[in-house]
């Protein structure tokens, strides 16, 4: 990545609006204008700009036609002969949003401004959960918001963190977030809708960046960033069992923005968020993506709505970023050993064993092509992250027999068969 690759202006339109001329641009060399026409998120478009002062409305009415003229006219056309009938809606009920934070002030009072400010038929419970307790910062923070409830989680780790809130969560869905992320005031509406099928058991959205400043957040969004683009995906036990090898729930999504009936964390073989796996654990990452792995194979199906978007703050400086890249590396080990070794789900041999290291040879035979800008030290990082995945594992769960297990309380056992996991009537 070159000096010419950083910083990227960051701007959103909304079509339906109408276009205003994007100023104050000056010191990026290309502008990435997100687009929506409504509550539907379109895509993305790069406007290179070269230190111009401002893009014209002509011109970014050019590029957005060229980019999303064909989207546009499809849309334009379902709705004017489509069928003519009503969309079902989901009753509106009680969400509880979980917001582990751990010390970040500032990141945490920016989230919460744009929870309370959700346009919604829905009641809301706002949990906060501190998992740093000791220096009250959360607290503080969640103060300043009238009806927001704070839990203390003393024992360190994000899984630790999001069961604690689940486990005081009133509400039929609980949707999972972070403290370093904002929401549109459509989130928690746009979210829900896929819930009106009684089938679907967990929702995720995209996640897009909030700034791409710094070489380091330009560089993670170039990774993969948290997002998985722009077209809605449903996910269900075919797709699950139908695979050869592993089984890829990274691709689902993220509990940065995510919701679950919360009947699932009843049902057996679900359960909570498995706390050997997580931020802030030695396996770094992928509670969710097991998460999502146990909610298909019971049974349930994922529905990846990208309309349902947050802006996430990606980390600011290259050290952060490399031991991100190195903590995702040990959790994505970690997650295919759990599920060969819990769930002796053998696909995952095939990941280990053949697709992760040919995945890795391809990428650096490319770079010492020059066939691709990927660095080398950063393919060396998620190497040696790979690498040290089973060890992390083996702590983690030591660590999880020293620090306890959360358990649901478990009134009956419930399936995702059953009323309470299927939601309100409709």
């Amino acid at each position: 990545m070159t000096s010419l690759d950083w910083p990227i202006g960051v701007r959103f339109v909304d079509l339906a609006a109408g276009l205003e001329a994007i100023t104050g641009i000056e010191r990026y060399l290309r502008i990435r204008v997100f687009a929506s026409h409504g509550r539907r998120l379109l895509g993305s478009a790069d406007i290179w700009t070269y230190g111009a002062p401002a893009i014209s409305v002509e011109r970014l009415r050019d590029v957005l036609a060229l980019r999303f003229g064909f989207s546009l006219l499809e849309q334009h056309l379902r709705a004017r002969w489509g069928p003519d009938r009503e969309q079902a809606r989901l009753s509106p009920t009680l969400v509880s949003i979980v917001l582990p934070s751990c010390d970040r002030e500032d990141d945490l009072r920016r989230c919460l401004v744009s929870l309370v400010a959700q346009q919604t038929r829905h009641r809301l419970e706002i949990i906060v959960v501190d998992n740093r307790p000791s220096t009250r910062t959360a607290r503080r923070v969640a103060q300043e918001f009238a009806g927001v409830v704070v839990v203390d989680e003393r024992r360190p780790g994000l899984s630790y963190a999001r069961n604690a809130g689940i486990l005081h969560a009133r509400g039929e869905i609980v949707v999972a977030t972070d403290d370093d992320v904002v929401a549109p005031t459509h989130w928690i509406e746009t979210l829900l809708e896929p819930f009106v099928e009684p089938q679907v058991s967990a929702v995720t959205g995209h996640v897009l960046p909030l700034e791409l400043e710094t070489q380091a957040q330009c560089r993670f969004e170039s990774y993969g960033g948290l997002g998985k683009g722009f077209d809605r995906v449903e996910f269900g036990s075919g797709w699950f069992h139908h695979r050869r090898s592993a089984v890829p729930t990274w691709l689902i999504g993220a509990t940065a923005n995510a919701a679950f009936r919360a009947a699932i964390f009843r049902v057996p073989g679900i359960g909570l968020m498995d706390e050997a796996l997580g931020a802030g654990t030695p396996t770094g990452c992928s509670e969710d993506t097991y998460a999502f792995y146990r909610i298909l194979k019971t049974g349930g199906t994922i529905v990846y709505s990208p309309d349902a978007y947050v802006w996430h703050r990606h980390r600011a400086s290259m050290r952060d970023v490399r031991r991100q890249i190195y903590a995702y590396s040990k959790g994505h080990v970690a997650y295919h050993l759990t599920t060969l070794l819990r769930d002796a789900d053998r696909r995952a041999l095939v990941r280990l064993a053949y697709s992760l290291p040919k995945t890795y040879a391809g990428r650096a035979l490319a770079r010492l092509r020059r066939q691709s800008d990927y660095p080398l030290a950063s393919l060396l990082v998620e190497i040696a992250g790979n690498c040290a995945g089973p060890f992390a594992l083996w702590r983690s769960r030591r660590r999880v027999r020293k620090l306890g297990v959360s358990v649901p309380v478990r009134n009956h056992a419930v399936s995702l068969e059953s009323p309470i996991a299927q939601g309100p009537p409709r």
